[in-house]
């Protein structure tokens, strides 16, 4: 293996590198009040059993960017406490009867994934960790037809057997329950949605379901419709066999991710490049809505149309090209993408009702008294496309970090000229899903938002800060009846970290895995993470190349780190450039000719060949490098195997 020492002496401290080491330790430290607010002594949450559990993914969120935190170098306990809290988590919930096996038992994939990511990054951390292969084998066992008491998945049609699924097999609700369906969502969460289906005579809005027989109907039509077969969201469940693949490498799993997405890139091929959101048991679309390739449980319709569907096509598609190095896989979300910006247009907001207008807030209120902007239809019914909304930069971004195409960039480009916000500004917000900074950090490594590290770390940190001072003044909790309270206060941040030093976007929410450049790994601790006093920013992404910055803010330890190509070792460096001190340092201690001044900085350039998934750099005591990599991406076998 490649060892590089550095000799540049750091002539003035990074803010950007004295910011990270201050935003680890802030959150470091945020993670015990968080736990002491709203966990007992043994983890479970402070929440009455007689309210019930609700679904599960609503505990595992809060803990779920913990562990990416942890291997980018927060501390041993952020680990200990996160792989603490999944335990108590799955205990909690098999007490209240939502868990079976320590896995969901009829969850759609839209929240189920949500759970999963925990699950994932903690492998991705600690891949020894407590039983960690026995569960990632029986939770893909489970979609492989290996427990006979989980039987979700139909190979000759290549398709899941229902939206509802689990450990428990493939969910029909009985057909003894039909006569008992009602929805009725007026004045609750579900009614910004509008409604399922727009083809019941008499029911032409969401307040005509105040009508408790139009209730009674649209109830029976769910039933009818959504009882049986597949659904695109169902792709996200690749990410659970890949995870198993990722700490055994066995084929099955690799081939069950490439069968079941196959099946849905065919069907997204017959329709136009637009996945169909419904398969019925017979393999056919539309077989429950009436030949309709739209309409089927969290589909084009309701509730959340390509929002929910384009993060499951990107999980699969990502999976599909780590496993077979096939890039032809991205052609799935790219078209799907494509045919979505060719209707977009540019439109007024105030004369769109948004169904998730709070994930544009600060964008809109950055645009100077502007209210024309690019929009796009995100859902589509009986009588066309309809909700529209700025496109999230979270697909553009994750597209183009997967592919590294030129076309994939001029579509970022096309978009953001289009819009009348500046993709150079950094909000200070921190959703449920630690995301939506993508702009800013794809303007960073193009050279033209300089300023972005600094920004979005002090963006972060304040919301730390923001989210622990609400802690201290809730007084709601073991009172207010809401599972989403401890979601809303997670102060842990993952984002500005994982794009400044792991070189990527955030995972995507709803079952996504890490896709970075780099992983780092402290040679002296034998752990994941950068060593204590070091920073990392990486400086340029391309397509053949990585150039990241190290810097030692240490005046009396060296550091050393393992740098690994990839979140899964799946990349190889090449040549590896770097500039080495020609001149002397730190200069002779006595007399005093030329004592008293730092001596001047002379450098040449070397160049190493690496040919390897791994390098190691020696940091001594203030110094730093830079380090311009060659890297040939998706050159190997992926694996969370550690290089320590």
């Amino acid at each position: 293996m490649t060892r590089i020492v550095a000799d540049i002496p750091i002539d003035a401290p990074p803010s950007w590198a004295v910011w990270e080491r201050r935003l680890l330790d802030s959150m470091n430290q945020s993670v015990q009040p968080f736990l002491d607010h709203f966990t007992r002594e043994d983890g479970e949450f402070i929440w009455k059993d007689e309210w019930g559990g609700g679904s599960p993914d609503d505990y595992y969120e809060p803990f779920f960017n913990w562990p990416l935190v942890y291997l980018i170098g927060g501390a041993d306990h952020m680990l200990a406490l996160a792989e603490r809290q999944w335990e108590a988590v799955t205990r909690q919930l098999t007490r209240l009867g939502t868990i079976h096996k320590e896995y969901g038992i009829r969850e759609d994939q839209m929240h189920q994934s949500e759970s999963d990511i925990f699950f994932y990054h903690l492998c991705l951390a600690n891949p020894t960790g407590s039983k960690r292969r026995e569960r990632a084998r029986r939770f893909a066992g489970f979609y492989l037809n290996e427990d006979p008491d989980a039987i979700n998945y139909n190979a000759e049609h290549r398709i899941v057997l229902s939206g509802l699924n689990g450990s428990q097999g493939a969910y029909y609700a009985p057909e003894s329950e039909r006569e008992k369906q009602r929805y009725a969502p007026l004045g609750g969460s579900m009614e910004r949605y509008s409604l399922p289906f727009f083809d019941l005579p008499g029911i032409a809005s969401v307040q005509d379901l105040g009508d408790p027989e139009n209730a009674r109907r649209m109830g029976q039509a769910l039933f009818d419709r959504w009882r049986r077969g597949d659904t695109p969201t169902n792709l996200s469940i690749t990410s659970l066999v890949t995870n198993a693949f990722l700490l055994t490498g066995e084929e099955k799993y690799r081939a069950w991710v490439v069968e079941y997405t196959d099946g849905w890139v065919e069907r997204a091929k017959q329709n136009d490049g637009l996945l169909p959101d419904n398969v019925g048991l017979s393999g056919q679309v539309g077989e429950y809505l009436d030949g309709k390739w739209y309409g089927g449980r969290y589909g084009w319709t309701f509730p959340h149309g390509f929002l929910t569907l384009q993060k499951a096509t990107l999980d699969a598609a990502a999976n599909a090209y780590l496993l077979t190095r096939d890039a032809e896989y991205l052609q799935l979300p790219r078209r799907q993408m494509d045919r979505i910006l060719e209707l977009g247009e540019i439109m007024d907001i105030r004369d769109h009702d948004m169904s998730v207008s709070e994930r544009w807030t600060s964008q809109f209120a950055s645009m100077g008294g502007k209210y024309e902007t690019f929009l796009v239809p995100y859902r589509y019914g009986d009588a066309g496309w309809f909700d529209w909304q700025p496109i999230s930069p979270v697909y553009l971004v994750t597209l183009w970090n997967l592919s590294m195409s030129d076309g994939d960039w001029e579509r970022l480009e096309r978009v953001r000229l289009l819009e009348a916000f500046d993709w150079d500004e950094v909000f200070p917000f921190h959703n449920k899903e630690d995301s939506g900074h993508e702009q800013p950090w794809v303007r960073y490594l193009m050279g033209e938002n300089p300023a972005f590290p600094d920004r979005s770390l002090h963006a972060s940190h304040q919301m730390v800060c923001r989210r622990l001072a609400q802690l201290r003044e809730d007084e709601d909790v073991g009172t207010l009846h809401h599972i989403h309270h401890w979601q809303w206060a997670n102060p842990v941040s993952s984002e500005s970290l994982i794009q400044l030093t792991l070189g990527g976007p955030q995972p995507i929410y709803n079952g996504g895995l890490l896709h970075v450049r780099l992983r780092y790994f402290d040679v002296r601790r034998r752990r994941p993470g950068l060593p204590e006093d070091v920073g990392a920013l990486v400086e340029k992404l391309e397509a053949r190349r990585t150039v990241v910055r190290l810097v030692n803010l240490s005046p009396t330890e060296a550091r050393e780190v393992l740098i690994q190509a990839g979140a899964f070792g799946e990349h190889r460096f090449g040549s590896v450039k770097y500039a080495m001190r020609t001149s002397e340092y730190p200069g002779w201690l006595g007399g005093y000719e030329g004592s008293y001044a730092s001596p001047p900085l002379a450098t040449e350039d070397r160049e190493v060949r690496a040919d390897n998934s791994h390098l190691t750099v020696t940091l001594p005591p203030g110094l730093e490098i830079t380090l311009d990599m060659e890297t040939e991406r998706y050159a190997n076998e992926p694996s969370y195997s550690s290089p320590l």
